[in-house]
């Protein structure tokens, strides 16, 4: 699920904020974990394009594997091999863990959530799929990034998803 953008702007918008938001995110988490019964594990993923087939994906998946047992020889063969195959890009999960329930959030996608407008999920997957940045998250004057307000929407979401556990 790649967001697309509307023109540059939006695109050079989103770049300036998704760091950002990616720690708010993780440091607003970590506050909520800290007072919470549930316990989170962070686990990263590999995305593939949607134009990589399932067996390539399945071969650099092994060759990845075997290199982390090979020899040294091995290892230079192996990742050779790994540099003329595509490769995945990461994404990223918090596993949440309590009594017998466990819970999986992408974090790319809570990241969307504070940095675009309106985002939902189920609107990611539709054709011609295009995001609104959120520009209350920039100062209007100096395009900077407005701090402020872009904490209280990274804890109004983790608060929100917290007490929907």
């Amino acid at each position: 699920m790649k967001p697309k953008f509307v023109d540059i702007n939006a695109w050079n918008q989103a770049e300036l904020l998704m760091q950002p938001v990616f720690i708010r995110l993780l440091d607003n988490l970590r506050k909520q974990l800290e007072r919470s019964p549930w316990q989170g594990t962070y686990h990263e993923v590999p995305m593939w394009s949607d134009q990589v087939p399932e067996a390539t994906r399945t071969k650099v998946l092994e060759l990845k594997q075997q290199l982390e047992t090979a020899t040294t020889e091995e290892a230079i063969a192996i990742q050779l091999a790994l540099a003329d195959l595509p490769q995945p890009y990461p994404s990223y999960q918090l596993r949440l863990q309590h009594a017998q329930q466990t819970v999986e959030l992408d974090l790319w996608e809570l990241c969307y959530q504070i940095c675009f407008r309106n985002f939902t999920p189920a609107a990611s997957v539709a054709d011609g799929w295009e995001v609104e940045i959120d520009t209350d998250l920039i100062e209007a004057e100096t395009g900077e990034i407005d701090w402020q307000s872009l904490d209280d929407k990274a804890k109004q979401l983790v608060e929100q998803i917290f007490a929907n556990l």
